[in-house]
C-alpha cells in the first residue's frame, strides 16, 4: 500500500524559512517523479516545484524560482523542499505527490499524479 506523508509546516513570518518533507512508503522511486503542490483557501491547487527521481532534473513555478529549492535524499527516500523568503502569499496547504515518469521527466500540472498525501499547512504572517 502507498502512503504518502508530508511534514515541516507551520506559522512563520514574512521573510522566513520552513523546510517540507515527504515519504513516500510503497513505491519504489526511482522512475518516478515527485512534486510539490499547494492550494490556498479558494483558489486551484497549483504546482511549486517537481524533481525526477533518477536523473535528479528539477523545475519550479515562476512564483517561486529563487526562493524555494527542491532537493531529495535517495538514502532515505525523503523529498524536501526549502522555502526560504517566505511571502504571505505562500500560505496555503502544501502538497507531496508522485506519477510515474520517464527518465528526466517532471511536471508541476497536477493531472496525472496519482499518489498524493495528505498536506501539511503553512501560513506566513505579515
Amino acid at each position: 500500500q502507498v502512503q504518502v506523508v508530508e511534514s515541516g509546516g507551520g506559522l512563520v513570518q514574512a521573510g522566513g524559512s520552513l523546510r517540507l518533507s515527504c515519504t513516500a512508503s510503497g513505491l519504489t522511486l526511482d522512475g518516478y517523479a515527485l512534486g510539490w503542490f499547494r492550494q490556498a483557501p479558494g483558489k486551484e491547487r497549483e504546482g511549486v516545484s517537481c524533481i525526477n527521481w533518477s536523473a535528479g532534473r528539477e523545475y519550479y513555478a515562476t512564483s517561486v524560482k529563487g526562493r524555494f529549492t527542491i532537493s531529495r535524499d535517495r538514502v532515505n527516500n525523503t523529498l524536501y523542499l526549502q522555502m526560504n523568503s517566505l511571502k504571505p502569499e505562500d500560505t496555503a496547504m502544501y502538497y507531496c505527490a508522485a506519477v510515474l515518469a520517464p527518465y528526466g521527466y517532471c511536471s508541476i500540472s497536477r493531472g496525472g499524479y496519482n499518489y498524493w498525501g495528505q498536506g501539511t499547512q503553512v501560513t506566513v504572517s505579515s
